[in-house]
């Protein structure tokens, strides 16, 4: 039998929402033989009104921490212990087997780090189809689907935690670039399936909101990775701070 922890993050601020993250919990837990993989599911809830309300079969957890991304995962790593590690939205839907196929991979190739399963319904569309082999690579939205992704606890030896100045917008590209410094390899595995609801979480969120989960992050990044001018990043920040405050007033 094989522990793997699942991190999944959510924020049912309504109905519908709560129905998504039960929804891809229902899957999770019936995508695999519980005697061969044994899920230890985490859920990290941003709405605190729920409390003290456990997602069936997971913990549940409220951090008194406004959401942010990358922050939300650090808890989620400083808050489970297996070997392997996954990365949820909750928004996904876990098909047969998905959790074995990457386990598999991983057992053949020491020096894979990090993979993601395939979604059915997107990546086709951009030309991964399903059972096409691994595609090693680190393009964002291609071979690293940051809605989903699989990694050996290890890795965080040598990468460190999540850059917790990326809240929301570009913490797939920051964990590829990441990657790519690091020299870890990671692979799209596509006899893994794992289907991605696109922006239904993000999707009824005001404009405001939209903003401060965004904006700010894409000039943090051009200053990381980049090399723009941190000067230069403080003021590109102070006006998109301005910019959502106007938006809110």
């Amino acid at each position: 039998m094989r522990p793997v922890d699942i991190v999944i993050l959510s924020y049912a601020r309504n109905n519908s929402l709560k129905k998504v993250t039960l929804d891809a919990v229902s899957s999770l837990l019936a995508s695999e033989n519980p005697g061969d993989i044994k899920f230890s599911i985490l859920v990290i809830e941003s709405n605190n009104s729920l409390q003290p309300y456990n997602y069936p079969g997971t913990k549940t957890i409220y951090p008194k921490d406004k959401f942010a991304f990358n922050h939300y995962l650090n808890i989620g790593i400083q808050n489970t212990q297996n070997e392997f590690i996954c990365f949820c939205n909750n928004d996904l839907i876990f098909h047969k087997s998905w959790a074995s196929e990457i386990i598999k991979e991983f057992d053949k190739d020491g020096e894979l780090m990090s993979a993601s399963p395939l979604c059915s319904v997107y990546h086709p569309t951009i030309g991964f189809m399903p059972g096409s082999g691994n595609h090693y690579g680190y393009g964002v939205r291609q071979e690293i689907a940051g809605w989903c992704f699989f990694v050996r606890r290890s890795l965080f030896d040598t990468i460190g935690l999540f850059d917790e100045k990326f809240k929301f917008w570009f913490a797939d590209a920051d964990y590829s670039k990441t990657l790519q410094k690091f020299n870890q390899k990671h692979a799209l595995v596509t006899s893994s399936i794992v289907d991605h609801l696109d922006g239904v979480s993000t999707s009824t969120l005001d404009e405001q909101t939209k903003l401060a989960l965004t904006a700010e992050q894409y000039w943090y990044f051009q200053y990381k990775w980049e090399h723009h001018s941190w000067p230069l990043y403080i003021y590109r920040n102070f006006r998109s701070k301005l910019r959502i405050k106007n938006k809110g007033e």
